[in-house]
């Protein structure tokens, strides 16, 4: 699926914005703050229903506005779908595919997949286990509907068991019988969750390393340790050994909301033994092979957004990424860059199809 216009109204910095798009690559070029990642951004939206930075909607409200708008008009073996999102101060969010609105927003994700590589990725590496876990779920989710709805079933789940576990310590009284309701149903989506998210690492780890090779020149071992409760005992075993800190602490603290996946390079932490270069290679990589995993189970090509990726990346990293992201069977690619002539004189020796955009102040200029 390729997206063929987009429509902008009062998002961000961006009044009102149309483009049309080539199916090759598209460069969005100018100064940092212009709006070129608010462009992204957008086509996020039209992806997953949400911005990729805000977690509030009202904040992607252009300043003095009271809604914003994003439209996408979609091609796809010769067929056209169009998609929108707005928003409006004190209004449940629309979103709708050829104007007809969804019931539930999960519906729409995984109808347009999508693979976005920004700096802030670097959260992967640098925050806590709750961004890698969105980042595996975010993957597993596009392809199946399934799993994400066994994960918001266990979320509200495990929200229950804590409200009962508060009661519990606010009232001064406890009930196996009530808790063990709960945990029969907790222990059940979470062994088919755990088996999914083991299944597509297993998986997505050897996709992960090959690409690493390309992009570093095979000069690091890297690899993709998941770490989680269930993987070491029965989970009803693992929850009866927590009760006495649920109890003390009125919260689950174990489960798969507590999964984590451990980044290492030569056998120890990237965080704290890869340089910068090293661990944007890396972020790459992971961001590569989502796109090539997508691929491989949905049997076409996700869209590719790149922001601002090529900082602190020498010329022979960029150029062997580009020639990966620009090869014979690739989908359509989105990319920012401040430099206006580095890139489009790149894509020109690989002679590959590409349209260019100068933005400014949100505008075409």
């Amino acid at each position: 699926m390729q997206l063929a216009r987009l429509s902008l109204f009062s998002f961000k910095n961006i009044s009102d914005l149309s483009l049309e798009f080539c199916p090759g690559v598209n460069c969005l070029l100018g100064d940092n703050g212009e709006g070129k990642t608010n462009i992204l951004d957008a086509i996020h939206y039209l992806s997953f229903c949400k911005s990729y930075f805000n977690l509030s909607d009202i904040q992607n409200i252009k300043h003095g506005e009271s809604f914003f708008m994003v439209q996408g008009l979609y091609e796809e073996k010769g067929e056209s779908v169009e998609v929108s999102c707005s928003q409006k101060k004190g209004q449940k969010k629309s979103f709708k595919r050829n104007k007809k609105e969804y019931d539930r927003l999960s519906d729409h994700i995984g109808q347009i997949p999508l693979v976005m590589i920004s700096p802030a990725d670097a959260d992967l590496i640098n925050e806590g286990s709750e961004v890698r876990r969105k980042f595996i779920d975010t993957i597993i989710s596009q392809y199946d509907r399934h799993y994400l709805e066994q994960l918001i079933d266990y979320n509200k789940v495990l929200a229950q068991r804590n409200a009962l576990l508060k009661r519990f310590g606010e009232t001064g009284s406890y009930s196996q019988e009530l808790l063990e309701v709960w945990d029969i149903r907790l222990v059940e989506l979470a062994r088919t969750i755990h088996a999914n998210r083991h299944q597509f690492l297993s998986g997505f780890s050897v996709l992960f390393t090959r690409f690493f090779r390309i992009i570093s020149g095979g000069k690091e071992e890297v690899t993709i340790d998941y770490k989680s409760d269930l993987s070491e005992d029965d989970f009803f075993s693992v929850l009866k050994r927590s009760l006495p800190r649920d109890r003390a602490t009125e919260y689950t603290q174990v489960g798969i909301h507590k999964d984590d996946l451990i980044f290492k390079m030569g056998g120890h932490p990237i965080k704290r033994f890869g340089s910068q270069g090293q661990q944007k290679s890396f972020l790459i990589a992971l961001k590569i092979a989502q796109y090539y995993h997508l691929l491989e189970v949905k049997g076409k090509a996700p869209i590719l957004l790149l922001d601002d990726i090529f900082d602190k990346l020498d010329e022979h990293r960029v150029s062997r990424m580009m020639e990966m992201v620009t090869a014979p069977g690739f989908g359509q690619v989105f990319v920012t860059d401040t430099d206006r002539e580095k890139l489009p004189r790149l894509l020109d020796q690989l002679k590959v199809e590409h349209k260019e955009f100068i933005i400014e102040q949100g505008a075409l200029a």
